[in-house]
């Protein structure tokens, strides 16, 4: 029996070393209607950005949340940079639990580029981004540091990448929506840590 336990756990070892699964970074479960989308948080990376989304998570303050956005190639008549990003946070809820704003880390600083399914904060100026986050949609270079979608050249935050549930995102995408503003938001049932 002993033997068999030892064969199992270097089993796992191995498969973990082969295929790159790790459980160093924290992982969420954000849970839709749609469906779950399971995102890996690089807390590593992005400090500050990363500490706040979790704690909005550990505080159970997404708790009335919800995708409201959706920024798509045929709703973005007036820019000559367009991306493909849902958008969801607070915005609907009341806002007096909010947590401070947080300063803006870039991509230049991070590292962790715009890529398909990648997890960043949305904003205003540098250094507003408090609870709105956004999930993208194809790979977004021009939301990196130095890109042209936003005038101040700064980008955006991003902080994690879904590792599943793409395919909800995509529905979310999708969805009939007036200019960017979904006509009937996408509940967010809650934002929860993966033990």
């Amino acid at each position: 029996m002993r033997q068999l336990w030892q064969i199992l756990v270097f089993s796992l070892f191995s498969f973990t070393l082969i295929f790159g699964i790790s459980r160093e970074n924290p992982q969420v479960v954000i849970r839709t209607e749609f469906g779950d989308i399971n995102v890996e948080i690089y807390e590593r990376n992005a400090q500050i950005t990363a500490s706040n989304f979790l704690n909005y998570v550990d505080q159970n303050l997404f708790k009335d949340a919800c995708f409201y956005r959706v920024v798509r190639m045929d709703n973005q008549p007036n820019d000559k940079i367009k991306i493909q990003v849902i958008q969801g946070g607070l915005r609907f809820s009341q806002t007096e639990n909010l947590l401070p704003s947080i300063e803006h880390e870039t991509t230049e600083k991070t590292g962790i580029l715009h890529k398909d399914g990648v997890i960043s904060m949305a904003r205003l100026d540098p250094g507003t981004a408090s609870s709105e986050f956004f999930i993208c949609v194809g790979d977004q270079p021009e939301l990196d540091y130095g890109g042209k979608r936003n005038p101040d050249g700064q980008g955006f935050a991003a902080f994690g990448k879904v590792v599943s549930g793409m395919e909800v995102v995509r529905k979310i995408l999708q969805q009939p929506a007036e200019g960017q503003m979904l006509i009937s938001r996408v509940k967010i049932f809650s934002i929860v840590r993966i033990e």
